[in-house]
């Protein structure tokens, strides 16, 4: 087996008996060239210890370590000797200039700089510094192109045309679009593409992503943007790596290695998180560079966050809705993955499909009952949010109010009318919004701010307030992150409070501590401490193809299940004719059936039988009761 070099890939001539250890490493198998590949460092040393390596391989791999040695350094950098020009008057600061250092040194980079610290400004100083970029693509949300368009005016030392697309071409060197128009721009060729809030691209079957995939394969360059590369999990990261890199960031390599994917009976789950720390290191020594608020600007306060309860006895009939739904979701749900375990326990695929489709569409309609319920528990809340704010108002110049629903912030608006408020939705167009922004920032006498939390929480600077108030959350952490940044960034010079006004017990109450905790995966993908910077093969989790087995359940556990599902079934005569009203309901007669029909159980069925047995304990003696640990109430 023999480790070559061949332009920018790392091939391995291995015979057929020896196939397992590229496969094992993570290579690609090239049937044209019947060999096998990578273009990913970590890949090529995983075999280096297995191959005979070729002498220009060798000094490639040496040249490749040191290389993510010096990129690891340089994706944290606060500082670079770099000149890059800038217009009279404005002038880089020095971590901005290192961002566009490592930008500079790349034809892919993901500039994940958290919020607040200038990447529109980064994106702009690399087309400064390059003159052979003379064609730029600038894709992003609707809300900032009219930002673009005046930092583009600012920043923008190279006389080059810039124009905003609004559903034609324009003939500009500098193209600024919205995702929602970019199907109306032909595909072709740019010099540099510049993709603003990427992670609206987490989707890959999402068309917006499709169509930025088809533009960022004919890019020279490409840059994309974002302070939360991650909202949720590891695997929203890869359609973005795949935009910039595809060769290094195979899918299932990915997949396999960073977010612990697994093979159950029924399908592949990507939803998981693994080797976060050796995620960041690969990340940062190849193509994203990050600074963090905390290490670049140290005279900007951390944010603090307080959770603001009302009393829950004012809200009395709010939070009974909310536990009336709950209660009937969870039974439903109950009920359903019963049916769908019951149905995998006697093997009825055509049953356990059906339980799935119910218990998926269940779901659904269960989010859709819980935002009616967290909707109407917003509106009894806003008065008393409002009231807060008011306290708030007597003793700082200007609050910022975050909401989710039109008519919460309507409500908001017209009880803060008062003290000067401006508001932004997503009903409004771009001029009101920037009006909004603008009035907030340079008015005294406009003292609120009220905005929803999808329409103003991304590109906006709102530094004329410290404190920022959610009158209502959003499912995702990523989004209340954003939101807050709005005035945690360049600019700020105040202590930032983020406070989350919830009625004690209420949904929003819990979710305003476990919001906070998704939060940790995503600082171990990207904010953590930088592992060893010697690059390293990391270690996959090992893949499994079945459900967890169940909890086991001895001799007599098994022997008794099986007793009470006979009895419930009505095939013990003796116990049958003593006792009335003995049977199964709804969807468990047909499972309960088949299970009292066997003549022995497995360890999957007697669980199964086990869980759906306990509903039933009122009409079961006590001795299979204390057998299974089961205890007699109600």
């Amino acid at each position: 087996m023999k480790l070559i070099i061949d332009g920018n890939k790392y091939v391995l001539i291995s015979t057929y008996a020896e196939r397992a250890i590229p496969k094992a490493a993570g290579f690609r198998w090239s049937p044209a060239d019947r060999h096998w590949w990578t273009a990913d460092l970590d890949t090529a040393l995983a075999v280096a210890d297995h191959a005979e390596i070729s002498p220009d391989a060798d000094a490639a791999l040496d040249e490749a370590v040191e290389s993510q040695r010096e990129s690891l350094t340089a994706s944290s950098a606060q500082a670079a000797d770099i000149d890059v020009p800038a217009p009279d008057g404005l002038a880089y600061l020095p971590f901005q200039r290192a961002g566009i250092a490592y930008a500079m040194d790349r034809k892919a980079v993901l500039i994940a700089d958290e919020m607040g610290l200038g990447k529109t400004i980064e994106a702009i100083g690399i087309i400064n510094a390059d003159p052979s970029i003379r064609s730029v693509l600038v894709i992003c949300p609707a809300s900032l192109k009219t930002n673009w368009l005046r930092e583009l005016e600012r920043w923008l030392t190279r006389p080059m045309t810039v124009a905003v697309a609004n559903g034609e071409t324009p003939d500009a060197d500098v193209v600024i679009t919205n995702y929602e128009q970019l199907h109306k721009l032909p595909v072709a060729p740019a010099d540099l593409l510049v993709v603003d809030e990427a992670h609206y691209l987490k989707n890959p079957k999402a068309q917006r992503t499709k169509l930025v995939g088809k533009f960022a394969k004919l890019a020279d360059l490409k840059v994309l943007m974002t302070g939360s590369p991650i909202l949720n999990r590891p695997i929203e990261l890869h359609p973005l790596l795949d935009m910039l890199d595809p060769d290094a960031w195979p899918f299932w390599q990915y997949a396999t290695t960073y977010c612990n994917a697994f093979k159950s009976r029924w399908g592949w789950d990507f939803t998981g998180a693994s080797n976060l720390g050796d995620l960041q290191r690969k990340l940062r020594a190849t193509l994203m560079v990050r600074r963090l608020k905390a290490d670049v600007l140290a005279e900007l306060p951390t944010k603090r966050r307080q959770i603001v309860p009302l009393s829950a006895k004012a809200y009395s009939a709010v939070l009974l809705a909310e536990a009336e739904a709950q209660s009937r979701i969870d039974a439903d749900i109950d009920a359903l993955e019963l049916a769908r375990d019951l149905a995998e326990a006697v093997g009825d695929k055509a049953a356990y499909d059906d339980a799935v489709k119910s218990l998926h569409a269940r779901h659904s309609i269960a989010f859709d009952e819980m935002s009616i319920v967290r909707h109407e528990s917003a509106i009894a809340k806003a008065p008393a949010v409002a009231d807060h704010v008011e306290g708030l108002l007597e003793s700082v110049d200007k609050v910022i109010v975050m909401a989710h629903h039109h008519d919460v912030v309507d409500l908001l608006v017209a009880r803060l009318e008062a003290y000067g408020v401006v508001s932004l939705t997503g009903r409004d167009n771009q001029t009101k919004r920037q009006e909004a922004v603008d009035r907030f920032q340079s008015d005294p006498d406009t003292r609120v701010f009220v905005g929803s939390i999808q329409a103003a929480g991304v590109g906006l600077t709102l530094t004329a307030a410290s404190l920022v108030v959610f009158a209502e959350l959003d499912w995702v952490p990523g989004n209340m992150s954003q939101a807050e940044d709005r005035v945690h960034r360049i600019g700020q010079t105040d202590s930032v409070l983020v406070q989350h006004v919830v009625i004690d017990g209420s949904i929003d109450a819990t979710m305003a501590h476990t919001l906070v905790g998704k939060q940790a995966v995503i600082d171990a993908a990207l904010d953590d401490d930088i592992p060893d910077a010697t690059p390293s093969q990391a270690t996959p989790p090992p893949v499994t193809t079945e459900r967890k087995p169940p909890p086991t359940l001895d001799a007599s556990e098994t022997e008794a299940v099986h007793d009470a599902i006979r009895i419930l079934a009505g095939m013990d005569e003796d116990f049958a004719r003593i006792r009335n009203g003995v049977g199964f309901n709804g969807l468990d007669t047909s499972f309960g059936h088949s299970l009292a029909e066997m003549t022995s159980l497995t360890p999957r069925q007697a669980s199964a039988g086990k869980r759906m047995i306990a509903k039933y304990h009122r009409q079961l003696p006590a001795d299979i009761l204390d057998t299974l640990g089961l205890t007699l109430h109600g």
